[in-house]
Formats: C-alpha cells, structure tokens, sequence
C-alpha cells in the first residue's frame, strides 16, 4: 500500500505514509459501525418466520473507492467530498485527515477488527457482513486469518463471511480474499458508461466490474444454503434500479444472465432514495423509481430465465436500511 493498486484507479498513493487515495483513507483501518443488520436480502440477513433472524454481523467500513451520488451511506463514504452528513455521522467519530478534510469513523487495528468478527459472531450473526471493503482488502485478509475464517487447526470464526463491495474491483485484490471469503455480494451499478461517469465518477466501470464478477464466479462458482435458507457460499449481484434508466438496468441483468444463467443470484432492488447531495446536481435523480419502471425490470428479468432473485415488493424506501454511523460496536 506504499503504491496503492487495490481498486482500479490506481492512484498510487502512499497510504502506508499517511496519503490517502480515491478512497480517502490511509492504510489505517477506520469504520463507523458493527451491529446485527436485520436489512439485507432473507438469505443472509435471516427472517423471523423461520428463526434465522440473528441478522448479518456487519461492518461499515470508511472510505469508498467509488463516488455514487446516491450513495445511501454517503456520510461514511464520500470522505473527499467535504459533506458529512451530520444526522449519520456522530461528531466524536471524526478525525482529521492529512489534507485537512475529516476521516467519519473511528480508527482500529487489524487485531481489533478480529475481534469485532468474533464478537459478532458471540451475538449471533448468521455471518460477517463487510460493507464497504475494497480499500482495506490486506488488512481484512489478515483479520479473517487471525480470528481462524477457514484455516487449519482450531477454527474460532465458523460463520461465512461475505463481501459487500460495490462491483469496481481489481481481480488482483480480489486474489487476497481467495479461501477468506465465502459469498461476494457485489453491485453490478451500470453497463452504461455515460451514466457510470456521471453517476459514480468512474466511466470504465462495465469492464471492471466484468472482469471482477468473473472472478468472484471463479471463487464461488455455485450457490450453497443450508437447510433454513442462509447462504453458506456463492455470488449474488445486486443492482439498484435508477430512476429513468430501465435501459441500463435490463443491459445489465442481460450481460450477467447471459454470461452466468442462474449460477448467481441477483438481488434486483427499487429502494433508490433521492438524497438532496445528489438531486442539487443531478436534478434527474429527484424522485424514486416509479412502479412502473421496476415491474418492467422485473418482467424482463423473468423473460430472460432468470429464476434466482430477490424482488423488493412494496415502499422500500425507508431510513431503517441506514444505521447512525456512531461508532457502536467499534
């Protein structure tokens, strides 16, 4: 990380030393939350019905090697924007970055993050969940290894551990996690790249993501779920519908469809939120997705064959899928 190379942009910062990259950080690991998170997809999160409602051991990681307008953790992501959003971010989990601006979060050792996925693991969680991970991928690898995830001998940490990373990966980085991690649950935002420059500043990511869901597909080539329904292993995309961009959402199901038919999973999701950081720019991005749109997402899906997905029915826009980033369980 003296040269960093971890995500796509390459931005060679001397993280080591204190410069921080794209993705604001330095090669210090900072994170504003560890908790049960009760609102990810049934098979990881678990429902009540069948008893598996322990919820996802998750961990919300600082920083963010994209930069999504819409990004509903925005106040722990967008770092280098100079917005913090002070509703979500408690004031005693800011530090000071070295080009002035603040680092949300709350600054921990790698042995210290073994011990957040032990201690989840204490309180229940159906897995660890890493939200947000692609800027700290040697240190999480080093923790998975520490708290025993999948090494010989006497294992401490049994659960799978799922990765939950925005799809702009270097299939280098991904290596790290190879043996480590059990489930990528990964966003697949855009296969256009007009949208992918506007929305999220980075125009290549169609091929990124191509060549990073290949190798997750190589890792965890084929979906496993015990017998109450949680994953134990396999891929699931995400994507999130964009307000006016059905266009983009039915080249995307397509692309991975065709390319994987029903080994992985998708999670095809309506729940976009307009945020006033976003609507003040892109004033496109103003309102939600209309029912309408995601149906015809929807049903192309089933056109296609897809058979593997969790749908969102209803309002799903609502503020209990953003927890306060306060530094609890850190």
């Amino acid at each position: 990380m003296s040269a960093c190379r971890l995500c796509p942009r390459n931005c060679g910062a001397d993280r080591l030393h204190g410069e921080t990259g794209v993705c604001g950080v330095p090669a210090d690991i900072y994170a504003g939350r560890a908790m049960l998170h009760h609102w990810e997809e049934p098979c990881i999160s678990g429902t009540a019905e069948d008893g598996t409602d322990g919820g996802a051991g998750a961990v919300f990681f600082s920083g963010c090697v994209l930069k999504c307008v819409y990004c509903q953790n925005y106040g722990l992501s967008h770092i280098r924007s100079g917005v913090i959003r002070k509703d979500l971010v408690s004031e005693n989990y800011l530090h000071h970055g070295q080009a002035g601006y603040q680092i949300p979060g709350k600054r921990i050792s790698v042995e210290r993050l073994a011990e957040i996925f032990l201690e989840l693991q204490e309180e229940g969680a159906n897995n660890i969940d890493l939200v947000t991970p692609t800027q700290y991928i040697p240190q999480i690898a080093d923790a998975l290894r520490l708290a025993g995830h999948n090494q010989p001998g006497d294992r401490k940490l049994t659960i799978p551990v799922i990765c939950n990373c925005g799809g702009y990966e270097s299939v280098e980085a991904l290596r790290l996690l190879d043996g480590l991690v059990d489930v990528y649950l990964t966003d697949f935002k855009y296969m256009d790249h007009e949208a992918a420059r506007k929305y999220s500043a980075a125009a290549d990511y169609p091929e990124r993501a191509e060549e990073a869901l290949a190798e997750m597909v190589r890792q965890c080539p084929e979906a496993v779920f015990a017998d109450n329904g949680l994953i134990r292993k396999g891929v699931i995309v995400r994507h999130l519908v964009l307000p006016g961009m059905v266009h983009n959402s039915k080249d995307t199901i397509s692309y991975i469809y065709r390319t994987y038919g029903n080994r992985v999973w998708f999670s095809l999701m309506n729940q976009y939120t307009p945020y006033a950081e976003a609507a003040m720019r892109f004033p496109e991005l103003n309102r939600r997705v209309t029912k309408r749109e995601y149906d015809a997402v929807i049903d192309y899906a089933l056109s296609l064959g897809v058979e593997n997905a969790y749908m969102q029915e209803g309002a799903t826009q609502k503020e209990s899928f953003i927890p306060s980033f306060d530094g609890e369980g850190i």
